[in-house]
C-alpha cells in the first residue's frame, strides 16, 4: 500500500508540474521533453520488424481499402471519376512516446489513432483528384526534436524511418503506380523524409516528370534547398507543375522559431505565389475543422483510447487572410473559433498547416492534376 501511495504521488506531481510548465510556458512539446524521452541509446533488439508493403496492413491508406482518407467535408461532393493521378503521402509524427527511438508499429495504439487522424484530416485533402497511398512506416518519436539527442541518435532513428518510406515508395512505383503520375503529399515529419526522397530518388530522373507536384508542409524547407535541385523547383502558381509546396502556419503575434525565420520556403496557399503580400481571406476557399482528437500526451501508456472520427464538418469558408513573411505563413488568432485547440503554444499553429487550407489543397490539387493531364495528353490504367 505505500508503495502504491508513493506512485500515486509520483503521478501527482508530475502531473502538476506538467500543468504548470503548460500555463508559463504555453509550449506543449516543452512539457513532452519533460516527461518521458527514452533513457536507452541506440538497440536494434527493439526495433519492429520492417513493415511489408505487400501487406494491406502495411497502408494506412490504400485504394480499394476503406479508411478515414476516404472522408469528404460535408456539403462537398465526392469525385465519381476513375483517379488517373496517384497520391504518394507520408505521414507526420504521431508517436509522442519514449519507449524507443521508433516506433513499434503497434495496431491497438494511441498512435495508430494519431496515423487515422492524419488520414482523416490531413490525407483526405487530396481524395477528389487522387488515389491515396499512405504507407505505416517505423517513425522517430517526437523526442528526436524536443530531447535533443545526440546527432549520431537522431540520424539512426530519422534513417531508420526514411528506409521504410523509401522501400514503400519502392514498391507503390512497382506494384501500384506502374507509369502513373503521382503527387508526393506530407506533413512535418514526412516531410523530411518526402524530401529527401524528391532529392535522392525523384530530381534529376524520368521520376520528376510523372511528379505533379509536391506538397510538403509543415517541415522545414528552406530556398536553398530547394535551389539545390536539378530539375524540381519551387511552385510560383497555381498551376505550375513538377514544383515544390511548403508552408509553416503561425498566428499573428506568434513567438517564432529562431531557426526558420527568412529561411524556409514559403508557398501562400490563397495564392499558390511564393512570398507576396498579405492575401485576403475572400481567397480562403475554406477550412474543415479537424475530426477526432490528436493525442499529444507521453506520460501514459501507448494504448488505444476508442477515439471515434465523425464525419468531416462543412468547410468554413474566408476564414482567414494569409501572407507570407520572412520565411513563414502567417495566419489570423484562431482563438475562439472553429479551429481552436491546435495551438501548439506561442500561436504554433502546426496542426492547422492541412484542416485550415483543407478546401485550398483540394481544389488545387485538382487544378494542378487537370493541368498535367491536358499537357501530357495520355490516358493511365485506373488505380488499384
Amino acid at each position: 500500500m505505500r508503495t502504491f501511495i508513493k506512485l500515486v504521488a509520483a503521478v501527482v506531481v508530475l502531473l502538476v508540474v506538467a500543468a504548470a510548465a503548460i500555463y508559463y510556458t504555453g509550449n506543449v512539446l516543452t512539457v513532452l521533453a519533460f516527461i518521458g524521452e527514452p533513457r536507452h541509446g541506440w538497440d536494434p533488439a527493439l526495433k519492429a520488424p520492417p513493415p511489408d508493403y505487400a501487406n494491406d496492413s502495411s497502408w494506412a491508406a490504400l485504394p480499394g481499402k476503406p479508411s478515414l482518407a476516404d472522408l469528404v467535408p460535408a456539403g462537398v461532393a465526392a469525385s465519381p471519376k476513375e483517379k488517373q493521378v496517384d497520391v504518394f503521402f507520408i505521414h507526420p509524427t504521431g508517436y509522442l512516446h519514449g519507449a524507443d527511438w521508433n516506433s513499434p508499429l503497434d495496431p491497438n495504439s494511441k498512435t495508430e489513432e494519431n496515423t487515422k487522424w492524419m488520414m482523416a484530416n490531413q490525407a483526405s485533402a487530396f481524395n477528389g483528384c487522387c488515389a491515396i497511398y499512405a504507407p505505416r512506416y517505423r517513425e522517430a518519436t517526437i523526442f528526436v526534436y524536443v530531447a535533443r539527442p545526440s546527432a549520431d541518435l537522431y540520424n539512426k532513428a530519422m534513417d531508420l524511418a526514411y528506409g521504410d518510406v523509401d522501400r514503400a515508395f519502392t514498391y507503390f512505383l512497382e506494384h501500384y503506380s506502374r507509369g502513373r503520375p503521382y503527387i508526393i503529399a506530407s506533413h512535418s515529419q514526412g516531410t523530411y523524409h518526402a524530401f529527401r526522397l524528391i532529392r535522392d530518388r525523384i530530381d534529376g530522373t524520368p521520376l520528376a516528370s510523372r511528379m505533379v507536384a509536391a506538397y510538403t508542409l509543415g517541415g522545414s524547407i528552406t530556398d536553398k534547398d530547394v535551389a539545390g535541385l536539378k530539375t524540381v523547383h519551387a511552385c510560383a502558381s497555381e498551376t505550375d507543375l513538377h514544383c515544390i509546396v511548403h508552408w509553416r502556419t503561425y498566428g499573428e503575434g506568434a513567438t517564432l522559431p529562431p531557426d526558420a525565420i527568412g529561411k524556409t520556403l514559403c508557398t501562400n496557399p490563397l495564392t499558390w505565389q511564393r512570398d507576396g503580400s498579405r492575401a485576403p481571406a475572400s481567397l480562403h476557399k475554406g477550412g474543415v475543422p479537424p475530426s477526432g482528437r490528436f493525442q499529444i500526451d507521453s506520460l501514459f501508456p501507448d494504448v488505444a483510447r476508442g477515439i471515434v472520427f465523425a464525419p468531416l464538418k462543412a468547410p468554413v469558408k474566408a476564414w482567414t487572410t494569409a501572407e507570407c513573411r520572412g520565411g513563414l505563413l502567417f495566419v489570423a488568432d484562431q482563438k475562439g473559433g472553429p479551429f481552436d485547440g491546435a495551438d501548439l503554444g506561442g500561436k504554433n499553429y502546426h496542426g492547422l498547416d492541412y484542416p485550415l487550407f483543407a478546401m485550398d489543397i483540394r481544389e488545387n490539387a485538382e487544378a494542378r492534376v487537370g493541368a498535367y493531364l491536358a499537357a501530357d495528353g495520355t490516358a493511365t490504367a485506373p488505380a488499384h
